[in-house]
């Protein structure tokens, strides 16, 4: 799309000589021809864009200009984007085009991608990474040059007066201007400084076009803190009061230090809420009296088990709520992107309705890769009314069949169909259809879990004998022939594209070339254990059988999107902990630091032997690997306590504060992670419950039923025409089937279904809209019949520039 204009360039230079349009040229290029419109006259003509207002245009340009700005606000629809950053001038446009490419959002993921990894080469650095201070320094300023290009341009056509209302924006502007004005203290003195700041750097790549799934996320965590501050709030009132009755119930045992001080009281608990130093906290008190068990059999069940699932509870709710609030708010928005769009489609001929060849215009701008044919039956498909022309209703819903994919009916035949290996397909597919066939495939996969099992209880010399004997023996290659044999049955029954389609066939294959290759690798170099691992794998088909898992297996295909975002989000979350713990902690030796304290058996160390617990000194921060491998340690919890009480004593007692507020942070994302984890199995199992099969076939496939003589009907021609066709050939009725993928975005428009007719009913309310009549234009009497409906849309203000 953001290449498409330059025939029609060149002929608007000499109208807009000496504007941006020189600019403009670089980055647009296109064809004029609009299949047979040229002869439309100037009656034509109907919205005018807001991208050449004042400008002297002929009607062929003008339409192009229409498509370029209707494809921008599709484009802005599909990626949820708020219209007021939308180009409203000329001047604009070049900018706006410029940070749209998809190229500028290659080098902006790789400008923030370096700013990331320079930690590995900053001080303190990794030693096999590690740069000089010039080198790293002025990497840095390039890498943030190119983000401040990107945010220049972006300003350029947003304007300085609404950079509040992108409050993204202008957290990156101020973080881009203090990471400059670092780097360049960093150069001048060819040394660093304390720099925490450098653990914002992910928000640059966080802002990236091709992080929208991890802003997402991060903004469902955000709308989801309330509840969870509310809770925290709950459960901090309860660790406070249990810390100060345990201080004057215990901090007179002199055996007993964790209750010596109110602070010491309050760690102490604060510990215990994550059952890491349980029963080592209590065991003193218990041993005074076995009365005192009550208060912290009492304290684990209240914070624990009542207000932590409480917890889980709320934000499950208010997640659930936000997925669905999620699902309406970008349906409205593509709705009223939609609109927008269409507007600028309709013409003075149709002033209720979008003809084919305006349709077949914006397509070419918005999706270049989409064949004639494509175009045909998307505009067939959309058009239920039969009227040769997409009412403002039907045109709404042009984000659904974008997604489908079409092949002609007789594509469904088999594949080899009137082929040489007809014969051989028939033979395969029979036995495929043999209903004892994927019986005897478990039976296979059974036999290769017993000879696994015979395998490993063979007694065998050494190592490389049990595992050449586990997963490079004679048995081992019988079971992958017959899998093998089995996945070339299924891919000539069906054919490869059929056969990928399915992920259990995928996964089949998958691991059956792992175990295949390593076989080889073991044959070949008999200490390569680790591919003993691949030939079990086989044995997850078996999970198939029963219904629960595969429940699961496909909730983990849902979720596979999210889960992708919140594993980002973690990653920044271990960043930007990381960066601050080395500038906090990189300095101290943890080596025999706790001396006469509870852990120090932990840091014990000697160069000669260290005793079975002195290893604990290699959780540190010195590094960004080091602390990536601390920070995970803390997650876990088990024995966290351990390195807080490290660096509490060469530290400072402050030093608390970091591993506190980090264990908060990740159990704040890791509920949020196991509430989507519950939400998308309560949708599959709702979904799988109220949809059979043949409701899933309709979902995922439209039909379309056409002609030749119906296309010519519909004002098919020129280009256009010469591409259809092929496909539709005289006097004959052709079926094509459009099939969409099964994503849970899919999925959702049949489970809220009751819901979305309901959240569309009213935003027609509340845009006062009378029901749609059908007319005839009188202006052109060979005009189709069209829908009409008022103009007015109250509540959608339109940009300065448009000319209704």
């Amino acid at each position: 799309m953001l290449r498409r204009f330059n025939k029609l360039l060149s002929s608007m230079k000499s109208a807009v000589r000496g504007r941006v349009y020189s600019t403009f040229a670089d980055f647009i290029d296109t064809r004029t021809g609009t299949d047979g419109a040229g002869d439309a006259g100037t009656m034509d003509m109907g919205s005018r864009s807001s991208l050449h207002t004042g400008l002297q245009m002929s009607e062929d340009e003008h339409w192009e200009m229409n498509y370029h700005e209707a494809a921008i606000y599709l484009e802005e629809g599909l990626n949820n984007e708020k219209f007021d950053s939308h180009p409203s001038s000329p001047e604009e446009l070049p900018a706006y085009l410029r940070v749209h490419n998809p190229w500028y959002h290659g080098l902006d993921l790789l400008a923030s991608l370096v700013l990331i990894l320079l930690a590995f080469t900053e001080d303190p650095a990794v030693p096999a990474f590690e740069l000089p201070v010039w080198a790293h320094g002025t990497i840095e300023l390039l890498a943030l040059t190119v983000i401040g290009v990107e945010l220049h341009l972006k300003l350029k056509w947003i304007g300085w007066s609404t950079i509040l209302k992108h409050k993204r924006t202008m957290i990156k502007g101020l973080t881009l201007l203090i990471m400059v004005l670092e780097a360049v203290v960093v150069l001048c003195r060819q040394s660093s400084h304390f720099r925490v700041t450098r653990a914002l750097r992910p928000i640059f790549l966080v802002d990236t076009r091709h992080c929208g799934g991890v802003r997402r996320f991060i903004r469902q965590i955000l709308q989801s803190l309330p509840p969870i501050l509310d809770m925290l709030g709950l459960l901090m009132f309860f660790v406070a009061t249990y810390s100060l009755l345990g201080f004057y119930l215990f901090s007179e045992h002199i055996d007993n230090g964790h209750f010596k001080t109110i602070s010491d009281s309050f760690v102490s608990m604060f510990v215990l809420l994550t059952t890491a130093n349980f029963p080592d906290v209590m065991m003193p008190s218990y041993a005074k009296s076995k009365w005192y068990a009550l208060f912290f059999i009492l304290y684990i069940i209240t914070v624990l088990y009542v207000l932590m699932n409480l917890m889980l509870a709320v934000v499950y709710e208010t997640f659930t709520r936000i997925e669905r609030e999620k699902c309406r708010a970008l349906l409205l928005h593509r709705r009223v992107a939609a609109r927008r769009a269409f507007r600028l489609l309709v013409s003075r001929r149709a002033p209720r309705a979008v003809r084919l060849r305006h349709f077949a215009g914006l397509i070419r701008h918005y999706a270049p890769h989409y064949s004639g044919l494509d175009v045909y039956l998307m505009f067939k498909q959309l058009n239920q009314s039969g009227s040769g022309g997409l009412s403002r209703s039907e045109f709404a819903n042009v984000y659904e069949v974008f997604a489908l994919r079409w092949a002609p009916q007789s594509g469904r035949a088999p594949w080899y169909a009137a082929s040489a290996l007809e014969p051989a397909g028939r033979a395969a597919a029979a036995a495929v259809r043999w209903p004892y066939f994927e019986y005897l495939v478990y039976a296979l996969i059974i036999g290769n879990g017993v000879s696994m099992v015979l395998r490993v209880c063979e007694a065998a010399g050494d190592l490389q004998d049990s595992a050449r004997l586990l997963c490079a023996s004679w048995d081992t290659w019988l079971f992958l022939t017959l899998f093998l044999l089995e996945a070339a049955l299924r891919m000539m029954a069906s054919g490869l594209s059929a056969y990928l389609e399915s992920g259990w066939n995928v996964f089949d294959l998958s691991v059956t070339l792992l175990a295949l290759m390593g076989a080889v690798l073991l044959s070949i170099a008999p200490k390569l254990f680790i591919v003993v691992m691949f030939r079990p794998l086989r044995l997850m088909r078996l999970y198939k059988l029963k219904k629960r898992y595969r429940d699961v297996f496909g909730t983990l295909v849902l979720l596979s999107p999210l889960m992708s975002s919140a594993g980002c989000v973690m990653l920044v979350m271990y960043y930007f902990f990381a960066i601050v713990g080395m500038e906090l902690f990189a300095g101290y030796d943890l080596k025999n630091c706790c001396v006469n304290t509870t852990v120090e058996d932990f840091y014990k160390y000697s160069e000669n032997s260290s005793t079975a617990l002195g290893y604990y000194y290699l959780n540190n921060f010195e590094n960004i690997l080091t602390s990536g491998v601390s920070l995970f340690e803390l997650t876990v919890v088990n024995n966290w306590f351990i390195l807080m009480n490290a660096y509490a004593t060469v530290a400072g007692q402050f030093s608390r504060l970091y591993f506190m507020v980090f264990y908060l942070f990740t159990m704040v994302v890791l509920t949020i992670v196991v509430a989507s984890v519950l939400e998308a199995f309560r949708f599959r199992i709702q979904y799988k419950r109220s949809t059979t099969k043949r409701d899933e076939e309709k979902l995922l496939h439209e039909e379309v039923h056409t002609s030749w003589e119906e296309a010519q009907r519909l004002g098919v021609s020129g280009d256009l025409a010469d591409e259809l066709r092929p496909f539709l050939p005289p006097g004959v009725d052709v079926t094509f089937i459009g099939s969409r993928p099964r994503t849970k975005e899919v999925l959702q428009r049949r489970m809220y279904q009751t819901d979305i007719q309901k959240w569309l009913a009213e935003e027609d309310e509340s845009e006062d809209l009378q029901p749609s009549t059908t007319a005839t234009s009188s202006e052109d009497p060979l005009a189709p019949p069209l829908i009409q409906q008022p103009d007015a849309e109250p509540n959608h203000q339109i940009r300065t520039g448009y000319q209704l």
